[in-house]
């Protein structure tokens, strides 16, 4: 959620200025996206003081493992969204999202290397500690006006996302494919070409670079071939992991909107429709999990 709505709040700060939009949107979203950040992590700070036994199983767990990877990706988005407030806040917020993604993916890619996995065990939630991780901390590193140390970690993230992704696609081909369970996680799947993308903006305002706008038209085919297997995708009924969605289309829409600020035909096409749909989408999910949110909570009530 927090990945979805930062970038989508990103999104909104650009379009302000590209369309003259209000600004208080983008910054409502941003700080919704704080709020829930900061919501979640003294929550799962609180679960793992109490019960420290769930915290092993999640990070032991072959595919649930890698998503503690999420909690550096997070802050890192963060400390963006608070950056025109506060470059001290923005660096303490930076500093710890990058050192936890460091340890945690060292960590986490250590015990990988070492083998043991089953396949059913690939999936795209692999891409969180190496690729997402690295990609958000070259975000971050950019925006703070290190560009030379925040290029270091988009090449480790490009290379990590490289050799992952073939993983990825033999256990799509594979006979039996990915359970409907797990198909949520495919969201993850179109997010490293604009979050890459992304990314580059960050280390590199204004650039049109053709790299930039491949990077971009893989991550928009990804998205149309999501709603071509809309259907096959949404056979898992709806759930908390179809936030994993978010995070690609929110990246889609930060590039389209930066290029097409800096003046690229295809980008002032195509950036108001993908605008439009990025908000419609993540509105409709917020929307489901407000109304699931509220059932749950009133479960308990009626069975008393």
């Amino acid at each position: 959620m927090v990945l979805g709505l930062s970038g989508l709040g990103q999104a909104w700060r650009i379009a302000a200025k590209l369309w003259q939009l209000p600004p208080a949107i983008g910054e409502s979203v941003l700080l919704l996206a704080g709020g829930i950040w900061a919501g979640l992590l003294l929550g799962y700070l609180g679960q793992a003081w109490r019960r420290p036994d769930i915290a092993r199983r999640e990070f032991a767990h072959p595919v649930q493992g890698s998503t503690p990877a999420l909690l550096g990706v997070s802050t890192l988005l963060v400390s963006l969204a608070v950056l025109p407030y506060s470059r001290g806040l923005a660096w303490m917020l930076a500093a710890a999202g990058l050192a936890w993604h460091l340890v945690f993916a060292l960590w986490h890619t250590g015990l990988s290397w070492q083998g043991g996995r089953e396949a059913t065990d690939t999936t795209p939630s692999l891409y969180l500690p190496t690729v997402a991780g690295n990609f958000t901390s070259a975000a971050a590193l950019g925006g703070l006006g290190c560009a030379d140390w925040g290029w270091l970690f988009l090449g480790a993230g490009v290379f990590s996302w490289l050799a992952i992704e073939s993983l990825i696609i033999q256990r799509l081909w594979r006979p039996g494919g990915m359970q409907a369970a797990q198909r949520p996680l495919i969201g993850i799947q179109f997010a490293p070409p604009v979050v890459c993308a992304m990314a580059w903006l960050m280390l590199a305002p204004g650039s049109t670079d053709h790299w930039l706008l491949m990077l971009w038209g893989y991550g928009l085919f990804q998205l149309l071939l999501g709603v071509r297997l809309r259907n096959w995708l949404g056979e898992q009924p709806f759930a908390a992991s179809y936030w994993a969605y978010t995070f690609g289309v929110a990246a889609t829409t930060v590039c389209g909107l930066k290029l097409a600020a800096a003046g690229v035909t295809s980008a002032r096409v195509l950036a108001l429709p993908v605008f439009v749909g990025a908000n419609l989408f993540i509105g409709w999910l917020l929307i489901r999990t407000l109304a699931r949110t509220m059932r749950i909570w009133r479960a308990p009530t009626r069975a008393r």
